[in-house]
């Protein structure tokens, strides 16, 4: 029987017993007692039964044919193909106070000595059979609560919401031995259903019903979650969570079988998975709301060159919800290209504007005339004296299209990658980063020639906290052995090698320039 529910369909009992007179009476007083009846002759037929039939009890002769039935009630308490059976002895030979402790003691629940009235044998099933089942319930629980809280840390650690409704059916499956279903919105509105093992999530209309702040369970027909194939005959336990009144609510749905009353798994675990859910989709928001502030603060159109075709990529960190310090500047002063990149130290709003303050202040020197060396000098007198707290690296550089060309100044950025003549090499500019004093930092001049690219990066392309950085620099000088004729393709190919799949932990932003042929 279902450990789940208190299950309508009878207890059922095997009686052994090599008499088909005893057989015959101790089935009939159960069968009146509301019981269901399997018989067996000896031992070894009862064992074999036992194997695939679903019982509840065993009433056992102490004396059969083939083996003892002390042996036969061993070998059930120790096989586990049996499970966990209750077995009462009953016997009209060995009656004396060894045989009944010896009965105990080798596994039996019970021990009676006929003349056996119908009462007692009625009263003692019933008496070990309310006992096994408070077990089986306590066991249940306990099981179901160990999984409860893997489920929980599962979700809790799941980095989507896709994979957080996943984890969540896919542990419900675990703690209820049977179909569930997971229901939550996106925090754009979209509902989702996960189901399986393992799981598949899908868009998937929840039916209409009231949910108010808290958490509840109702019964519904299968028809309403028709997601999965339920049980025959069973209806659907639904627990539904909600958090705010301005929040959807989630759901859980498993078979009603599945439940115990007084014990509400289902229902704790809507409300963690509605707790996971509301933390994820808060998380989404800010993500979006971040990502968003932080492109408004980049450049968002690239300036038309003659002779110089460009092409930039911006990704941002996926696992993290404040803005970060990257950021690019191409503009065009005096009939020369000025290119910057950097990295402003920190994510947070605070590294955001400082990256704002920088572009500006960059473009606002270069305006005036000063050359990248000068440049840097005057935007590092700037931080010292209005963000003294803060520090960033920079590359910049003017291009005289025309030429080719090229007067670079660093402040601690990574090294710019040139490719020239089907050969890529790292160029060395060099200078401290800007936030603090240092001498002067010196620039570096040469000529890109006709066909040539110049690639910048910050460091979310190249470096991995598991890896040295000079692994990844020889990687990007690998890949960037072969350009693209578009630059955009090489760019993309750039990110796909390097950044890999999934999400990267921080801000990736790459400028490539090239010089038409």
């Amino acid at each position: 029987m279902s450990a789940g529910v208190q299950s309508k369909v009878p207890a059922t009992v095997m009686v052994v017993d090599d008499s088909a007179t005893k057989r015959y009476l101790l089935v009939s007083w159960l069968t009146r007692a509301g019981f269901a009846v399997l018989e067996a002759e000896t031992g070894g037929e009862a064992l074999d039964k036992l194997v695939d039939a679903e019982a509840d009890l065993v009433v056992l002769d102490v004396k059969l044919p083939d083996m003892s039935g002390f042996e036969v009630c061993e070998r059930i308490k120790t096989d586990q193909r049996y499970g966990v059976l209750p077995v009462i002895h009953v016997s009209a030979h060995a009656v004396d106070v060894n045989d009944r402790t010896q009965g105990l003691n080798r596994g039996a629940d019970a021990y009676l000595v006929e003349p056996i009235e119908p009462d007692e044998l009625i009263a003692t099933a019933q008496a070990v059979l309310r006992y096994y089942r408070a077990r089986r319930r306590a066991e249940q629980l306990a099981e179901r609560m160990v999984r409860l809280a893997e489920t929980t840390l599962a979700i809790n650690s799941a980095g989507t919401l896709t994979d957080l409704l996943a984890a969540a059916a896919e542990g419900a499956q675990d703690i209820f031995g049977g179909p569930v279903m997971v229901v939550a919105d996106t925090s754009e509105g979209e509902s989702l259903a996960a189901a399986g093992q393992p799981a598949r999530v899908r868009p998937w209309t929840v039916p209409e019903h009231a949910v108010a702040v808290g958490s509840l369970v109702r019964t519904d027909e299968p028809a309403d979650w028709d997601m999965v194939d339920w049980p025959a005959g069973d209806t659907v336990a639904v627990a539904a969570a909600r958090l705010r009144a301005d929040r959807p609510p989630v759901y859980v749905a498993a078979p009603a079988s599945t439940q115990n009353s007084g014990f509400p798994v289902l229902r704790q675990l809507s409300q963690a998975v509605a707790a996971a859910v509301e933390a994820q989709r808060s998380f989404d928001e800010e993500h979006r709301i971040a990502v968003t502030l932080q492109r408004s603060l980049l450049q968002s159109e690239l300036p038309k060159v003659p002779g110089v075709e460009l092409a930039v990529r911006y990704e941002p960190a996926g696992a993290q919800t404040e803005v970060g310090g990257d950021f690019y500047e191409l503009t065009v002063l005096g009939g020369e290209l000025l290119v910057a990149i950097g990295d402003v130290a920190g994510h947070s709003l605070h590294a955001a504007t400082v990256m704002a303050e920088l572009r500006h202040a960059v473009r606002a020197y270069a305006v005036e005339g000063h050359p990248p060396g000068e440049v840097l000098e005057l935007v590092n007198r700037f931080m010292r004296t209005v963000l003294p707290d803060d520090s960033a690296t920079l590359c910049l550089l003017t291009l005289d299209p025309v030429t080719g060309r090229i007067r670079m100044a660093s402040a601690g950025h990574l090294p710019p990658l040139v490719h020239t003549d089907g050969e890529a090499r790292f160029l060395s500019p060099r200078g401290a980063l800007l936030g603090i004093a240092a001498p002067r930092r010196a620039e570096l001049e040469f000529t890109l020639p006709p066909g040539g690219t110049l690639v910048l990066y910050t460091d979310g392309l190249i470096e991995r906290r598991d890896t040295d950085i000079d692994v990844g620099l020889r990687a990007l000088s690998a890949i960037a052995g072969e350009v693209e004729p578009d630059l955009d393709a090489f760019c993309s190919r750039l990110l796909t090698l390097l950044a890999g799949p999934g999400e990267q932990a921080d801000d990736i932003a790459v400028v490539a320039l090239r010089r038409n042929a």
